[in-house]
């Protein structure tokens, strides 16, 4: 007995000891990380913009960087919001302080809308008179892209380092061969030629529809790059194209000797080409700042305008619920509708990066929008995509700007009901009977496929769908529902297709957008009348980290219907099956 209280003793004094450690552990960590986030940027009387994309991510909306990689030892990375990075360039265009911008734009990665986006930005800046120079090692498509705004682009004299310019590509993936070996039958129910989502399950190679969109849609987006890299580099598409398909770049001195870039320089003839033009004769009198730092002291908000502009992140997945780290139809109705009742709120700009989801979030989403409309304008920039149910909840928007390479449209709905008795009675060796209080209990079981009746069933609840789909379209859009029927069939289209098809009214950036916006507020001339205010609000990585260890924080899913919670974690479960949804598959990341 002894033994044992001994035994019981310390083991509650492990557990004590080790409870008291994890606090301070996170004590700790949390005053590492405030730390690390409260320096204020310093401006140097004069200096030189510094964009790093090694230390630099363009983001949607601007974040606090990630502290635990200081902790860890390694470099913070800030992740910078593609309207502050924006604004940031512009304001450095202006100021008398800043010489010119030195970009490493090796690293950059990303959507393609934010790089158009940011891009633009860099002409503007360079278009005022200031010099942009940028320095290569490792090209990449957006890397060079970007480069390419350039006075003057370097490039190391060294070999070694790998050309990754060479053009865009996506690969499209078929699982029906593997799926049959496991014994999966996916049922696709969809309503669309061109809607693939969901095709890469009952397929093993692409439909001819697929196929199609796809080499138009890449097409377009490299023909809207090419473009731009051809008239900044004084050479022609064609003599552009000629040299990646012919792999003539390979090495440092054949992007030199094709007029890709100007002069080929080691790390000191650098540090010298980059003295000369501060206007020093010494690399280390050289002072810079990073836009990330920029971008904090340059992006104040004018707290004492009266009149506000909303700017609403709708970004990621449209998903049912209350989740964070997507578009959920609950939490965003929410959001929309605590707008609406800021008095304040003169105009709103929303900012549509999602591939769509399930069609009841975004009906819920679109439902609020529409009341909103009711007392403000609602103007939608669209950035990476504006697909499926991104486009339904921003279809009725009072204007629609959208970057060129910009994936939308994709009007289309399908439901995906998985059946995988095959695989538990013929590979598992599972056997399930199922018992039904009706005929069609079992449905969404997948532990059969569905009967024909089932399937007419599903259909009709498709084409009901779609019908108000394209009405939603036709009605937003001031079009004809035959007309919209005839661009729709699920078909993804670039926001350059879609300008001239008449789903964007005009490409453009979120700044534009957003200067749009406050300038239909009446008395208004300049955004710089209004305050700009963003929702939602990111979370800092103190919260974040506060809400993993169950600190203070809202409830993920608080105020959520107990349906919805469950949907929401259940997966690929019975819950899901049968859904509709409003997505197209593509998330197509550019490096």
């Amino acid at each position: 007995m002894k033994e044992f209280v001994k035994m019981t003793l310390a083991t509650l004094t492990g557990l004590l000891l080790f409870g008291f450690i994890s606090m301070f552990i996170m004590i700790g960590m949390i005053g590492a990380m405030a730390a690390a986030g409260s320096s204020k940027p310093v401006m140097p009387a004069e200096a030189v913009l510094s964009i790093d994309f090694s230390k630099m991510i363009l983001a949607e909306q601007t974040e606090e960087a990630d502290p635990f990689a200081a902790l860890q030892g390694g470099e913070m990375i800030s992740p910078v919001g593609i309207y502050e990075a924006i604004k940031a360039v512009n304001a450095a265009a202006e100021d008398p302080a800043i010489r010119y911008i030195y970009m490493r734009p090796d690293a950059a990665s990303g959507g393609f809308a934010r790089i158009e986006e940011f891009r633009t930005a860099l002409k503007n800046f360079r278009n005022s008179g200031k010099a942009v120079v940028s320095y290569i090692e490792n090209p990449t498509n957006a890397g060079y892209y970007l480069a390419s705004v350039s006075d003057k682009i370097y490039m190391t004299s060294y070999d070694g380092g790998m050309n990754m310019f060479g053009g865009i590509s996506s690969q499209l993936i078929f699982l029906k061969d593997a799926l049959d070996r496991l014994g999966v039958n996916v049922q696709l129910i969809r309503h669309g030629k061109y809607k693939s989502a969901g095709e890469m399950y009952i397929r093993n190679s692409s439909s001819k529809e697929n196929m199609e969109q796809n080499e138009a849609m890449i097409g377009s987006i490299w023909e809207s790059w090419a473009t731009l890299i051809a008239q900044d580099r004084g050479i022609s598409v064609e003599t552009l194209n000629n040299m990646l398909n012919n792999l003539e770049l390979n090495f440092p001195e054949d992007f030199l000797a094709k007029g890709l870039v100007d002069e080929l320089l080691t790390r000191d003839e650098l540090q010298k080409k980059l003295a000369d033009l501060y206007v020093t004769d010494d690399y280390k009198h050289v002072k810079s700042i990073s836009l990330a730092d920029y971008a904090t002291l340059k992006n104040t908000v004018n707290y004492k305008a009266a009149n506000k502009v909303a700017v609403i992140y709708a970004e990621g997945n449209i998903v049912d619920g209350g989740a964070k780290d997507q578009v959920a139809g609950d939490r965003f109705a929410k959001i929309i509708q605590d707008v609406r009742n800021d008095k304040d709120v003169k105009a709103v700009v929303l900012r549509v990066s999602s591939p769509g989801g399930s069609v009841l979030a975004s009906e819920k989403i679109k439902a609020e929008l529409d009341l909103l409309r009711e007392s403000v304008p609602v103007i939608a920039s669209y950035g990476e995509y504006a697909a499926s149910g991104g486009y339904w909840i921003s279809a009725n928007s009072d204007y629609i700007f959208s970057n060129a390479t910009t994936l939308t449209g994709s009007i289309g709905v399908f439901s995906m009901i998985p059946d995988i008795g095959g695989t538990l009675k013929n590979k598992l060796h599972v056997n399930v009977t199922p018992v039904n209080s009706n005929e069609h209990a079992d449905m969404y079981g997948m532990i059969r496929p569905l009967d024909n009746k089932e399937v007419a069933y599903m259909q009709a609840s498709v084409e009901k769908i779609y019908d108000k789909f394209t009405n939603i379209v036709a009605a937003g859009r001031d079009m004809t529902v035959e007309n919209v029927d005839a661009i729709a069939q699920g078909r993804v289209w670039t926001g350059a297709e879609a300008l001239g098809i008449g789903l964007v009214d005009q490409i453009g950036t979120i700044e534009d957008a957003i200067n749009y916006a406050a300038t239909s507020i009446e008395g208004v001339t300049s955004v710089n009348d209004v305050q700009v205010v963003a929702y939602p609000k990111p979370q800092t990585p103190i919260e974040a980290l506060l809400e993993s260890f169950g600190g203070k924080g809202e409830s993920v899913f608080a105020g959520t219907p107990l349906e919805d919670v469950e949907t929401a974690f259940s997966g690929w479960t019975e819950a899901q099956s049968g859904k509709m949804y409003a997505r197209i598959p593509y998330e197509i990341i550019v490096k």
